[in-house]
């Protein structure tokens, strides 16, 4: 397991034109990575802060089923990024796919999981998911007006 600095340095981050892109290990410790990221280039770019907190939870729902149900890309990493315009945020998280296609469940009421993507549906505008042939991406579009 990597140590918390281990993981900063092990990161990539590219800028290209208005998205960013980050490369994380395949891990649940990227959850925390990944919001921590999204959160500060938010802040700088001025974004209020209900639409952090829900990109925030949106985005660490994406990267914990990731982790949770997929494969690592071939790299064993997974990919984050986000696309800020005037009145929404796109987020995608990509991995090496799995067995199943992303979906919403209906867990019962005791069920310690199957919520995450419910509450994605619930926080955003609107969901989907693409799969090629090197894997899995899920976009979410959050409305920041």
């Amino acid at each position: 397991m990597l140590t918390l600095r281990e993981m900063e340095s092990w990161t990539t981050v590219q800028i290209e034109e208005t998205a960013v892109v980050v490369t994380l290990p395949f891990q649940s410790s990227s959850v925390r990575t990944a919001r921590r990221r999204l959160s500060a280039d938010l802040r700088s770019r001025g974004v209020r802060d209900t639409g952090i907190d829900d990109a925030r939870v949106v985005l660490s729902e994406l990267v914990a089923n990731s982790v949770r149900h997929a494969f690592p890309l071939a790299t064993g990493s997974l990919s984050v990024s986000w696309r800020l315009s005037d009145r929404s945020l796109v987020v995608s998280v990509s991995d090496g796919g799995s067995e199943t296609r992303p979906r919403t469940l209906q867990p019962p009421p005791n069920a310690l999981g199957g919520r995450g993507l419910a509450i994605v549906e619930t926080l955003s505008e609107h969901w989907w998911v693409e799969q090629g042939a090197t894997g899995t991406t899920v976009f979410a579009e959050i409305s920041l007006s």
